[in-house]
This record gives C-alpha cells, structure tokens and sequence, in this order.
C-alpha cells in the first residue's frame, strides 16, 4: 500500500472510535425529547423524528449520486481528451432540480402545519375532558403556578393529575421566557402584558423537569421547576389538604417573591395572586419595575417613557378613526 494511502488509513482507524463515542452520547435516557410522557410530546416526537429521516434519506440519496458520479466520470487514461455535452438551457433538468426542493418543502411543511394547529387545542384523547386551568407565570428567576379554580398558588413547582387536559395560561411579570416541559410538550413564550395558552397533558405518573427555554439573565439556569403528575384521586386529595392547611397568600408575600433573584424553595399558598393583578393584562407587569431598576437590568425612566409613547400613539390612533 502506498505511504499516502496508510497515512490516510491510519488516521482514520483513530477518528473512528471517537465518532462512535460521540454517537453513543445520544443513547441515554436523559435524552428527554425522545422519551414523551404524554400525547402532546408523542405527537412532536412522531414529527422530530418523520423531519429525521426524511432528511437521513436525502443525505444517502446525495452521497450515493455523489459516488457513483465520481465513479463513473473518474479521469482514466482512455477519456482524457473528453469533452462532457452543453447541457446549458436543458429545460428538463431545470424542472427536475427545481421540483425536488418545492417536494421536500411541502414533505416537511404539511406534517408540521397539521401538528401545529392541532396542538392549539386540547390533545384529542381527552377531547371530551374538562381542562384544568392552571395560570403559570415567570418572573426573574422562579416561576408562578395559580390555580384560579382550586383558589392555591404554588412556586416552583405544579401538580397535575394523569390523563387530564391542563390548560397553562402563560404570562410574565418582567423579561420574556419560556415555559418548557419536554416530557410534556414543546415551549411557548411567556411575556409581560399579554396571555399565551399552552395545552399539555401527562399519561404518565411521576416527576417531570420544567424549565426557561429563553435566556433570562444571571440566575436563568436555576429558573426551574417540577411537574408532578398524579393520579386524580391523590391530586384532588392534594387540592382539599392544601385549601385547607397552606398559608393566604397577601399582596406583601407575593411582592416579595416577584422580586428579582434566584428563589429555590417551594412554596404553597391558599388564594391567588389573581385575585389583585394579572400581569396578562397590558401595564400591570409594570408594577415590578422599581425591583428590576434597583438591580441594574432596567431603567424605571425608560419604561415609563416608552408606556407613555405607547399610549399616546393608540390615543392618536383612536382620534384618527
């Protein structure tokens, strides 16, 4: 065998072990995307893993045309002097590679679209089922769960019980995040002065990993929580004991806990924040201002100017109409 040749042969003899090594990082439980626990986020694997192959078929698709064209039209000493046809203005051609991407496009788009307005609803399994609303907002760096129904808030952590629709309703008090259960179901954004839905559902008993999927900011990485799922019967226990034994929540024990900083322990409350502000509602996040300007992240003289242009332009635009 040739030097140059050995060379080649050696060095890929070392390169292998390490690329199977990192292929098999992916072969781990924790790999949490792939390891749905409810129908929300089997339908998105179903649709992470349709884009996964279909796309790994276009790849051997492309290298096994590659190789045979390198193959065939190889340099030999027989074909040295050829000439390859113009081929310039081939209309056949140019419909053919033209047509194949608007093909993958539409293979792509229609499964996606589908699944995408489909999740905008309950999942279907339980279409029949009374969602369970549950108002979960962010603040800097902990996150808020009301339950206007059952009249509790909890912080940093949610109870659900199995085989029930939940129904989020995000929002946040300062900066934009993003509510994440992979277990569950893909992120949507929560943002201050406005309400996004978000439908997730949980076949499966246990405790499930929430997380900010926005960066944040300093403390984002600790803004954290977890998703019990439980029988109906033990949640609905859950739901009198606490009603019954866990602390009122007051507008002072709530200013406190919006406060900008990390906050690691879970706390339980009768009654809802709800009861005195929604900060779904445009203006009200603005109360949290003041913590925000004291640690440096925002400038109360900003925000105030920007509300006001706001306002002031909608006011122009209603004397305009």
């Amino acid at each position: 065998m040739p030097a140059q040749q050995q060379k080649w042969l050696n060095l890929f003899m070392k390169v292998l072990p390490l690329s199977l090594l990192f292929l098999l990082t992916g072969c781990s439980e924790r790999f949490v995307l792939l390891n749905p626990k409810g129908p929300v986020a089997e339908v998105q694997k179903d649709l992470i893993l349709w884009s996964i192959w279909f796309m790994l078929f276009i790849i051997v698709v492309i290298f096994v045309l590659f190789a045979i064209i390198l193959w065939k039209y190889r340099e030999r000493p027989e074909n040295l002097d050829y000439e390859p046809p113009d081929q310039h203005g081939n209309t056949l051609l140019e419909i053919i590679w033209t047509a194949i991407p608007v093909l993958i496009v539409i293979a792509l788009a229609i499964p996606t679209v589908k699944a995408t307005f489909e999740l905008e609803k309950p999942p279907k399994e339980s279409r029949g089922v009374e969602p369970i609303v549950i108002h979960a907002t962010a603040a800097d760096w902990k996150w808020i769960f009301s339950y206007p129904e059952e009249n509790i808030e909890t912080v940093n952590y949610v109870n659900i019980p199995k085989d029930v629709p939940v129904e989020f309703k995000l929002t946040a008090v300062g900066g934009m995040s993003a509510l994440w259960i992979p277990e569950l179901g893909g992120q949507k954004y929560n943002m201050a002065g406005m309400g996004m839905t978000l439908y997730l559902q949980a076949d499966h008993v246990g405790t499930f990993k929430g997380r900010n999927s926005n960066f944040t900011g300093e403390g984002f990485a600790h803004q954290t929580f977890d998703v019990n799922a439980m029988e109906k019967e033990d949640f609905y226990k859950w739901v009198k004991e606490t009603q019954a034994s866990a602390p009122l929540l007051t507008k002072k024990q709530f200013n406190e806990i919006i406060q900008v900083g990390v906050l690691k322990d879970k706390l339980t409350f009768s009654g809802t924040h709800l009861a005195w502000v929604d900060f779904a509602k445009p203006g009200e996040h603005l109360d949290n201002i003041p913590a925000k300007e004291k640690h440096g992240t925002i400038k109360l003289e900003e925000v105030e100017s920007d509300h006001h242009d706001n306002r002031e332009h909608e006011s122009h635009q209603h004397e305009g109409h």
